[in-house]
């Protein structure tokens, strides 16, 4: 058996809450922070688990049985959770936070009283959730109308992109009614992969998001602007890694021209990278898509190469449209970070995995 690998899945076995005040059994201990003014609170989401199942779940059919039979209770643990963040009126879309009653920032002491902080349920935790269950087949045709309705131009219109892209009927982020339009190229990238998963039918919505993932890689704004292109995900490192894994699955025909460029850009990332998580998905991404790289000793690694990274954002200013109050939202005093160990130890299982399989056919 590999042992690194199954170091790997025992800490994020390890991880796993068994239930306490802040974190529900099964889920995965995640904290909200921001450095530069000295918060740090835990925070009751779903989406580490979500992503951590989704991620497990990739790599599950090429580890050994016995660390198969781990992630699969890992896994199941989770998704016990799930109903707790699905739509307050019971609708097949899920929510960041627990929606009965919604407890938007958690075990915090401000935001949490403030309706104005209460987020609608995404399109991000709800293509995880549906990547990680058995949905049925009425249930996916729903989710793809639903889809459309939240659509920028069904029934408002984006403000907060290049002009290029506002007429694009690409998916925003978010449900809800009265929520501002935003386009998030990883947040599109991981809906996609979930309709091509299963196979749904594509239509105008999908071309434009995919359109919109090939503009944004095409024009280089991933490596001069990624906050501009990916709210939740803003550093160039997350976006690759998320466009290389829809393109790795499906290659789908619209991002055939941005693959090379990918790839290039990719090297030449990993060659300058000084973050060792940054490096470990780089070089999953570029395995990913049929590219050895080096080698990186990620046996060796502890917590301490986890420092610094962060893997998701929520930035505070991007829902004002007002572009004044839009100029002042990249910058990192209005950013909450969110981190979750276990979700490292995941990153560095699902590279172990790659780079064996790689050395393998190699």
């Amino acid at each position: 058996m590999n042992n690194t690998l199954r170091i790997f899945i025992e800490k994020i076995e390890q991880l796993q809450s068994k239930g306490d005040q802040y974190f529900p059994d099964g889920l995965f201990p995640a904290y909200r922070t921001n450095k530069l003014i000295g918060y740090k609170r835990p925070d009751t989401t779903i989406f580490f688990s979500a992503i951590i199942t989704f991620t497990l779940q990739s790599i599950r059919d090429r580890l050994q049985p016995q660390l198969a039979e781990k992630v699969d209770l890992i896994c199941n643990r989770v998704v016990k959770n799930y109903p707790d963040f699905q739509n307050k009126d019971g609708l097949k879309t899920y929510n960041f936070w627990q929606t009965k009653p919604s407890r938007h920032f958690p075990n915090g002491h401000i935001f949490h009283r403030f309706e104005h902080f209460r987020i609608p349920d995404d399109i991000d935790d709800t293509a995880f959730i549906y990547l990680t269950t058995t949905p049925s087949g009425e249930e996916l045709i729903w989710l793809k109308d639903k889809l459309k309705l939240h659509a920028n131009g069904s029934r408002r219109q984006i403000t907060n992109t290049y002009p290029e892209y506002k007429t694009l009927t690409a998916y925003s982020t978010w449900f809800g009614k009265n929520m501002y339009i935003e386009f998030d190229i990883s947040v599109l990238c991981n809906i996609m992969y979930c309709i091509f998963k299963y196979n749904l039918p594509l239509d105008e919505y999908d071309t434009a998001s995919l359109t919109y993932i090939r503009s944004v890689i095409e024009t280089g704004r991933y490596l001069t602007i990624p906050f501009r292109c990916a709210h939740q995900y803003p550093r160039t490192a997350l976006i690759v890694y998320h466009v290389t894994r829809l393109v790795a699955a499906f290659d789908p025909v619209i991002l055939l021209d941005i693959k090379q460029k990918l790839i290039n850009d990719t090297i030449q990332l990993l060659k300058v990278s000084q973050s060792p998580m940054d490096r470990v998905i780089l070089a999953t991404s570029l395995m990913r898509l049929g590219i050895k790289t080096e080698r990186i000793p990620v046996g060796n690694f502890t917590s301490d190469e986890f420092k610094g990274f962060y893997f998701f954002i929520a930035g505070l200013l991007t829902a004002y449209e007002n572009p004044m109050l839009y100029r002042f939202s990249n910058l990192p005093l209005f950013h909450m970070h969110w981190i979750c160990e276990a979700h490292c130890w995941t990153l560095l299982a699902e590279y172990e995995t790659l780079w064996n399989s790689v050395e393998k056919h190699a």
